[in-house]
């Protein structure tokens, strides 16, 4: 079952990556933004269950709570718009805070306080994911680099864990994060 998560959340967010940085170099990027967003929201379930699964609550809860930002990339996505009104904004963003103050506080209750390097490995997965996608649904570059944190972090929390095919998979979303960067700087001048 551990290699099948692997390879389901692994496959999704590696191909959401992909679609992504993909769009930021093209002029009619939509089909390629709502299939990243799609796929995505695909991957998330896998993740949760992995890291939880293994006590990692922090990035558990941080995946669960970037659920409506990765479904208000994909709605700006279908409807070509770059940003959210203000109230769905604001509320995306409490939900987000609430899930990794959520996170934080059962994380820091089951060991406590903050006590394993994972726990520090899982906050950069999170300031990461959480702000890395926040940015990128409103087409900001500076989400990739937040992306970078995140695979960087994960990756190795993965390492330590020996979970082999998602090192593999952290290590070629970097390369995808890199050409999104590049490629969403670029759009932007």
């Amino acid at each position: 079952m551990d290699s099948f998560l692997q390879i389901w959340g692994g496959a999704g967010y590696l191909l959401a990556k992909i679609f992504l940085s993909h769009a930021e170099g093209i002029r009619n990027d939509r089909k390629w933004r709502v299939a990243g967003w799609f796929i995505y929201i695909l991957g998330l379930p896998a993740w949760v269950i992995l890291l939880g699964g293994r006590q990692n609550w922090i990035a558990a809860a941080n995946e669960a709570g970037g659920a409506p930002s990765l479904i208000l990339g994909l709605v700006l996505a279908w409807k070509g718009q770059p940003r959210a009104r203000p109230a769905v904004d604001l509320a995306v963003r409490i939900f987000t805070y609430l899930m990794i103050l959520a996170g934080l506080v059962y994380s820091f209750y089951s060991f406590g306080g903050l006590t394993t390097i994972s726990q520090v490995l899982e906050i950069g997965v999170t300031i990461g994911f959480l702000l890395g996608s926040f940015f990128l649904a409103r087409r900001n570059p500076a989400g990739w680099l937040l992306y970078a944190l995140m695979v960087l972090s994960m990756g190795t929390l993965m390492f330590i864990q020996g979970k082999v095919i998602l090192i593999v998979q952290q290590a070629v979303s970097l390369v995808f994060v890199v050409i999104g960067f590049v490629r969403g700087k670029f759009r932007c001048k």
